[in-house]
């Protein structure tokens, strides 16, 4: 069933892609300001179920790609995701039917919606990742036999690159970041182009819909002075994200970050209020892995999300400052993101950690001192 998003809808999807985005995807608020500014201009989005598109529906997913650190600082001007799909339009000789996000975040899940207003297209409720990751070829949708190319990588001054490699999403990803970095660090682009049938096939489903109530629960928690992180579970049981473990509370301690190779990478270190217990973790734009005392208590491509500890607003990995106070969860992921096609694809081992992946859900929970 298709429905409307409106401007009254960004802010909770914002702030549950933001989550979803487990630290990357971009600047929330910068997106939704992005979204607001089209919709006032061209009018709502429509957004359709996935089980609803036509098997033989042309859908050209669109984004942004760099460096979240850049992203703050260098906002699109606006109109450079059109400019991208229009260019991988006449380059396959056929008119996109919808676009679709690539992956969750707080950029990432508004890019469509901006390219949506701007060109009546309507927004497929699903993305080729269940959260955000660094890389482009770490989707679902190549995952599963949808190459990512051709594709197009458009800059801020109406410049705009094609890219072709065939099956070999990872050079792809690698030219494109090239041509990203010469860009300023961040441009939009339009890939994975593919059938209404393949994108049933290789999808997740319901990511915008799951966002939107996500930012509405916490939200919502607030408003009642309710615990967020149980209203997320909440949310989040009836949902492919079944399992939520708390991993920790504290401040955070220390952050080292650093924009390399078109990534925002780095590590941080949070300690317990009491001061009994240290949590690290380490980030390639998104949360990567979370040891607390030592032992891995979530691991990619789970997701490491870390909240504002009274109101449950995600932090982003280019926004963590000295001093925050904190709550930092686990969550599972989708069953199509924990095959072993999909975790040769963006498990542990393709960020070059050593430990093999084991579900956030049989990690055990960590205690939680008292705030």
């Amino acid at each position: 069933m298709s429905w409307t998003l409106t401007p009254a809808d960004l802010p909770d999807l914002a702030r549950g892609a933001a989550l979803l985005g487990t630290g990357g995807g971009g600047d929330p608020y910068i997106g939704r300001l992005m979204v607001e500014a089209a919709m006032r201009e061209h009018g709502p989005v429509t957004v359709l179920d996935l089980d609803d598109i036509d098997d033989d529906a042309f859908v050209v997913p669109t984004a942004m790609m760099g460096a979240p650190t850049v992203m703050v600082e260098k906002i699109p001007r606006g109109d450079e995701a059109v400019l991208a799909l229009r260019a991988l339009e006449r380059e396959l000789g056929r008119t996109a039917d919808a676009t679709m996000p690539i992956e969750c975040g707080g950029i990432n899940s508004m890019i469509p919606l901006v390219v949506a207003a701007r060109t009546g297209l309507p927004v497929v409720d699903a993305d080729g990742m269940g959260r955000a990751f660094p890389e482009l070829q770490m989707e679902t949708f190549g995952v599963y036999g949808v190459p990512g190319s051709p594709m197009v990588v458009a800059g801020d001054h109406g410049e705009h690159v094609l890219i072709n490699t065939g099956p070999d999403n990872r050079r792809m990803e690698w030219l494109a970041r090239g041509a990203a970095i010469r860009m300023g660090g961040a441009a939009l682009i339009a890939e994975y182009a593919m059938s209404g049938a393949d994108a049933k096939r290789t999808a997740v489903p319901r990511t915008l819909s799951l966002g939107l109530a996500i930012g509405r629960g916490l939200r919502e928690a607030r408003e009642q002075l309710r615990d967020p992180v149980s209203a997320l579970a909440e949310v989040l049981a009836p949902t492919p994200y079944t399992h939520l473990r708390v991993l920790f509370a504290g401040k955070v301690a220390d952050v080292e970050r650093r924009t390399v190779d078109g990534f925002a990478r780095g590590k941080a270190r949070f300690v317990s209020f009491d001061g009994t217990s240290t949590l690290r973790t380490s980030f390639q734009n998104e949360n990567l892995v979370a040891e607390v005392d030592g032992v891995v208590r979530c691991i990619v491509p789970d997701l490491i999300c870390v909240l504002e500890a009274e109101s449950g607003e995600p932090i982003t990995t280019e926004t963590l400052r000295y001093g925050q106070r904190v709550v930092v969860i686990g969550i599972s992921t989708p069953d199509i993101m924990r095959t072993p096609e999909a975790l040769a694809v963006f498990g542990p081992a393709c960020f070059g950690l050593d430990e093999e992946f084991h579900p956030v859900e049989n990690t055990g929970e960590s205690r939680v001192p008292e705030r």
